[in-house]
């Protein structure tokens, strides 16, 4: 006899899929993934199951992940009135998580990731509470300022690509090129997203690039991140094709340089809103190539 399935209370659905948009759960899928494919596809190709299920990487994984679901929430704490403007369908703290439950959660998150870092790695710990503290000055002030957060977002993200190599230390310099190119081309994607949001960051008295540079020099800042991002893939390219490697070389063409020099060009033509939401989107999807293109490496 078949019982018939009980939905779970719409209310219960809600709310869970508050607190996933909170913790932007989509992105902390992303860093695992990075992570998970830096370890298995860079650091240990030769046994990649063994290295996934390394029990100090697991906890390296969660420490991290605890530390970026603490960055996103404090980040909503302190931008309530500016997400009101910029963002007023998705606002989660102040309305289903109290402010104070909002604090909460990220000072115990932000504990037990740097707790757990340190004790895997004394280097991993420092840099997992660096970024812990860099998490907290960006949402509290370094954002508001002209190209500072952008630089601090862009640091933290190309962490999370070194951190398995930190706690590994096996001298790999691809994981570091991988880094870079993470690097600049976050920050080309915070300043596609400071343009988009230049109206509540204005009546809140932010000073971000494009309020204190105007939007067409942010674009040409933008732009030069972009150029040096597409450099730096162009000669992985080459070095790829001048070792045979054809698959690596033909996927970044694919899937970085391809999308990156069409990123340039909507960049140039981009005027309002809506076309720098669809920018930064792209910046994700380049972004995500160019972590897949580790399982190309990797084989």
């Amino acid at each position: 006899m078949n019982h018939p399935v009980v939905p779970a209370p719409a209310g219960l659905l809600t709310r869970w899929a508050q607190l996933a948009r909170l913790v932007r759960l989509p992105n902390l899928l992303i860093i695992v993934l990075t992570m998970a494919l830096t370890q298995a596809c860079l650091l240990a190709p030769e046994q990649p199951l063994a290295a996934l299920l390394d029990v100090r990487f697991g906890l390296v994984v969660l420490a991290t992940v605890c530390v970026a679901a603490a960055g996103y929430i404090i980040n909503d704490y302190y931008d309530v009135k500016i997400d009101a403007i910029n963002r007023p369908g998705t606002l989660v703290v102040g309305q289903a998580v109290g402010r104070r439950s909002a604090m909460m959660a990220h000072l115990v998150l932000s504990f037990e990731g740097v707790v757990v870092a340190g004790a895997m790695s004394r280097v991993v710990g420092l840099v997992t509470a660096g970024a812990a503290l860099l998490l907290w000055g960006y949402s509290a002030r370094f954002k508001r300022l002209a190209l500072l957060g952008n630089l601090s977002i862009a640091a933290l993200t190309a962490a999370s690509v070194l951190l398995p190599e930190l706690l590994r230390r096996t001298g790999n310099s691809a994981v570091w090129a991988y880094a870079l190119a993470a690097f600049l081309l976050t920050v080309v994607r915070e300043i596609i997203k400071d343009i988009e949001d230049m109206r509540g960051d204005a009546q809140h008295g932010c000073r971000t690039l494009p309020i204190v540079a105007g939007v067409a020099r942010s674009k040409w800042v933008a732009g030069l991140f972009l150029l040096l991002m597409m450099a730096l893939v162009g000669g992985a390219v080459l070095a790829a094709f001048g070792q045979g490697e054809w698959r690596m070389a033909l996927w970044l063409l694919g899937t970085v340089l391809g999308p990156g020099a069409m990123l340039g060009r909507q960049l140039l033509r981009a005027d309002r809103r809506r076309d720098f939401a669809r920018l930064s989107l792209l910046c994700k999807l380049v972004m995500l190539g160019g972590v897949l293109s580790m399982l190309v490496l990797g084989r």
